[in-house]
Order: structure tokens, then C-alpha cells, then sequence
């Protein structure tokens, strides 16, 4: 009970800290001198250097922690692979949708300023072909991609080392490398966690840039249309896609939905997958029939690599600030971010702020500038709540049909043995 009382005035000093440091950063913006302008210039640099530092190894390490921890015994190992069959499906379709719906609201930039970058993130050479970015995808040593950088080739790697460990034989071997990946994990976690922290610092310094800039003339009706597009993404998801994916298990959407309903209220107030889980299992287990042996397993899965609303989140914020820095976005460019934002998903884990964090430190790894990262922040806390009740009714949508594939694959082995 205590420790509840403790983590509930972390969050509320949390809050109040980043409500400080973004009505600092206003009046800064507003109202500063040259030398505290500048200050909080050089301190949104730190942050970015910070973020940069931390996202490559942290998304790599993640993607292999979890690709690696498929192996076990065989009927675990069976559901574990219906699990991530499930969760890449729902994860990349809430991706797509999220493309679509950036593609039909058409978010208007924030700002008519337009830096000078590289307008292909993913090259070296503005001129080269996507055939050249292909190439350039699979790496000629194994250090290249995280010293420079490039998340596709970082991507490919996690799951090459991921794959890779699961199919080792010798099991002490296996072990022992999960187990040295699994610590890696979670010490990148508790740095993490310090840069949380501390991140009112630099969300000081993100508004004060963003108010500093404003004042001299922008436009902000992008930023209607950009949470119009993140807010609608997930509700599309929520009550399409996932009641879709349902039905075609013959399983009625509205029924799981009624039983699932504690978990998804304890969800959207705590903003805590980890946190609703205990109300999640006992949901699906008392209210819609998910046999214990499957919640206990898949649940605590699907709540650190089910993140639909994540997927959602970190494409349409990454595309809208690449568009913002003045990227020029095309077809090919959302495809390939839609298959980034579902591994990024997959691989993010329960971290507080675990989406947004995500994507800032993605766009600072491609040197995207994350001042307007300040501004979506007031709003995340809608955004989180509604991204968090989608996870959970992710989670339950998986486990429930885990479940009945199960039961489905029990009574043909009943059959076949009633008919030898």
C-alpha cells in the first residue's frame, strides 16, 4: 500500500515538474533576455545528443530480447509464436491505418520555416535510387549501422541476433546470451528512467525554442489536424480493425468488449499496461472464458510487445515533424515507416511515457528537429490514456483468440484420436 502511495507521488510531483517547465518555458520564449534563450537552446541540444545516444542500442536490444525469448518448451513455444503472429498483424495494421488517416486529414506544417536538411533520411547521396536504399539496408559490419546510425540497418540486425539466438541449440549457450542481452535491457532501462527524470530540463528548453520561434509569426492549425489524425487512428483501431479481427474467430466482438471493460477503465485512468494487468487476467478469465493457463501466459507478453496505439502514435509524430522539418514525404517513405513504427512498437517495453519518448528519441537519431515535441506534450496525457486502453484491448483481443485457436486445435486432436 505504501508503495502505491509512494509511485502515486512520484507521478503527481511528475506532473507538476513538467507543468513548471513548460510554463517556464513560455514565459522564457516570451519574455527572456539573449543569455537565458540561449541557455535553453544549448540545453534542448543536450537532450537531443542524449536522446540519440540511447535510442539506437535501446530499440536493437529490445527487438532482441523479444524475438529471443520464443524459445522454451514446445506448447509455450506454440502460443508464443500465435502470439507474435497476432501482435505483428494488429500492430502493422494500426500503422497502415494510421498512414491512411495521416494521408486523409493532411496535417498542415507548424511552421513556414523550413531547415536546411537532407531530404532523404535514409542516404547518404540525395541522388541515390530506393534500390540504393535497400542496399545500403544490409549492413558490411556489424558496428556501422549503430555508429551511424541508420535505424533500417539496425532494424535488420535486431532481428537477424534475434532469430539468431533462438534457433541456438546447446541451451546453456542460449542462456547465457539471452541472459547477457536481458541485463543489457534493462540497464538501458534505468538510464531510461533517469532521463525521464529529468526531462522537464529539456522540455524547458524545447518550449522555449517553440515560443521563441512562434513569435515571430506560425501557424498552428497543423496541430488541430495532427491530434485529429493520432486521436481517430486509434479509435478506428479500437472499434474496427480489433472487432474485425475478432469476428473472423467467430467470436463476438461486443461480448469480449463488456467483459473487458473493468480492465479497460482501470487502463485509461492509470495509463499503466503493467499496471492493469492483475485486472486484465481476471477479466479475460471470469468474464470471457479465457482459460488461465493462456491469460497468465499470453497477458504478460502482449503488455510488453502488443502496442498498437504505440505504433499508431510514433508513425503519424514522426512523419508530421519529418514534414514540419521540411522532408519531403513520400509513398515510399511512409512504407517504410509503417514497418518501423510496428517493430519499434513491438520492441518498445512498459517505460513511463514509453511512445513519446520513443519517438523523440527517433527523430533526434535522425538529426529531425524535436521542439514541437513540447507542445504535443500538454496533450499526451489525453493521447496516453486512449493509447493505453487500446493496448489492453489489444492484449485481450490476442489472448482471447489464442484461446480459441487453442480450443479449436484441442477438439480436431479429439477427433482424430475418436476416429483412430
Amino acid at each position: 500500500m505504501s508503495d502505491t502511495k509512494s509511485q502515486q507521488k512520484k507521478r503527481i510531483i511528475l506532473i507538476l515538474a513538467y507543468a513548471v517547465a513548460i510554463i517556464l518555458g513560455v514565459i522564457n520564449g516570451l519574455y527572456g533576455i539573449d543569455f537565458t534563450i540561449y541557455s535553453a537552446d544549448v540545453l534542448s541540444m543536450i537532450f537531443i545528443r542524449l536522446f540519440k545516444f540511447i535510442a539506437v542500442p535501446l530499440i536493437a536490444v529490445s527487438i532482441i530480447c523479444t524475438i529471443s525469448s520464443a524459445a522454451g518448451d514446445g506448447s509455450n513455444r506454440l502460443i508464443f509464436k500465435r502470439v507474435l503472429l497476432y501482435t505483428f498483424s494488429t500492430t502493422v495494421l494500426a500503422a497502415s491505418v494510421a498512414a491512411i488517416l495521416y494521408n486523409i486529414y493532411s496535417p498542415s506544417v507548424y511552421s513556414a520555416v523550413e531547415p536546411d536538411l537532407n531530404p532523404d533520411i535514409f542516404a547518404d547521396d540525395n541522388d541515390i535510387s530506393y534500390v540504393g536504399n535497400l542496399v545500403n539496408t544490409f549492413p558490411d559490419n556489424i558496428f556501422g549501422p549503430f555508429i551511424e546510425g541508420k535505424v533500417l540497418s539496425v532494424l535488420f540486425v535486431a532481428l537477424l541476433f534475434g532469430a539468431a539466438i533462438n534457433h541456438i541449440q546447446e541451451g546453456r549457450a542460449r542462456d547465457t546470451i539471452v541472459n547477457f542481452f536481458n541485463a543489457l535491457q534493462q540497464m538501458l532501462f534505468v538510464i531510461v528512467n533517469w532521463l525521464i527524470k529529468i526531462l522537464p530540463i529539456g522540455i524547458f528548453g524545447f518550449i522555449t525554442q517553440c515560443v521563441a520561434e512562434f513569435k515571430t509569426g506560425v501557424d498552428l492549425k497543423g496541430l488541430g489536424g495532427y491530434f485529429a489524425t493520432v486521436i481517430t487512428a486509434n479509435l478506428v483501431q479500437m472499434f474496427v480493425v480489433l472487432p474485425l479481427f475478432l469476428l473472423c474467430k467467430k467470436l463476438n466482438p461486443l461480448k469480449v468488449f463488456k467483459g473487458m471493460m473493468t480492465a479497460l477503465t482501470v487502463a485509461f485512468f492509470s495509463k499503466s499496461s503493467a499496471a492493469t494487468l492483475p485486472v486484465t487476467m481476471k477479466c479475460a478469465e471470469n468474464n470471457c472464458g479465457v482459460r488461465s493457463s493462456v491469460s497468465r501466459f499470453v497477458l504478460p507478453i502482449c503488455t510488453t510487445i502488443n502496442m498498437n496505439g504505440c505504433a499508431a502514435f510514433i508513425f503519424i509524430t514522426v512523419i508530421y515533424l519529418m514534414q514540419n522539418a521540411g522532408v519531403d514525404i513520400s509513398a515510399g517513405t511512409m512504407a517504410v515507416w509503417i514497418f518501423i513504427a510496428t517493430l519499434a512498437a513491438i520492441g518498445n517495453a512498459g517505460v513511463p511515457m514509453g511512445c513519446y519518448f520513443l519517438a523523440m528519441s527517433l527523430l533526434a537519431s535522425m538529426d529531425i528537429p524535436v521542439m514541437l515535441m513540447g507542445l504535443i506534450l500538454p496533450i499526451y496525457a489525453v493521447i496516453d490514456m486512449l493509447e493505453t486502453s487500446l493496448n489492453v484491448w489489444s492484449d485481450s483481443c490476442v489472448a482471447s483468440m489464442v484461446n480459441r485457436d487453442l480450443e479449436k486445435k484441442e477438439q480436431i486432436d479429439r477427433t482424430d484420436v475418436t476416429a483412430k
